[in-house]
């Protein structure tokens, strides 16, 4: 099957885990997508495994990062009709405080789809979707 189909498939049963089956790396970051009100929202579910900080503790920042382009990958993939998986070109990543050792959820918006590339970009937080931890730019390559 398809990327394309795969993914329309998703859109229609609204089940997403089919993602983790498309990119491994999910499944190995314990990364799930959910629906809501038209655009996707990822959760990586807390494991001991991303902390980086054991001091504080707080979660690694390239485990934020990874979650942050994920979201903004299934968010551009949600919106348009390609055949294959998009491609990150560049991703610039904003942290504004520290992820503490909880679940952490990221939400996308495409900000520009050409013909060629996508720019989107992405928001992290923990307990208040309006107090970011991070947030992401990132441009895609369109197959």
């Amino acid at each position: 099957m398809s990327f394309r189909d795969t993914f329309e498939r998703m859109k229609r049963t609204g089940d997403f885990s089919g993602l983790q089956e498309a990119v491994p790396y999910a499944r190995f970051m314990g990364i799930s997508i959910a629906e809501q009100e038209g655009r996707l929202v990822t959760a990586m579910a807390y494991a001991e495994t991303l902390i980086g900080n054991t001091a504080l503790p707080a979660l690694h920042g390239g485990t934020i990062a990874a979650l942050l382009e994920l979201a903004a990958l299934f968010q551009i993939a949600y919106e348009i009709d390609t055949p294959a998986m998009p491609k990150t070109i560049t991703i610039t990543i904003d942290y504004m405080r520290s992820g503490a050792a909880r679940d952490t959820f990221a939400r996308a918006r495409a900000t520009r789809i050409g013909r060629r590339v996508a720019n989107v970009r992405a928001e992290a937080w923990q307990d208040d979707p309006d107090r970011p931890i991070a947030a992401a730019n990132v441009n895609f390559l369109l197959a």
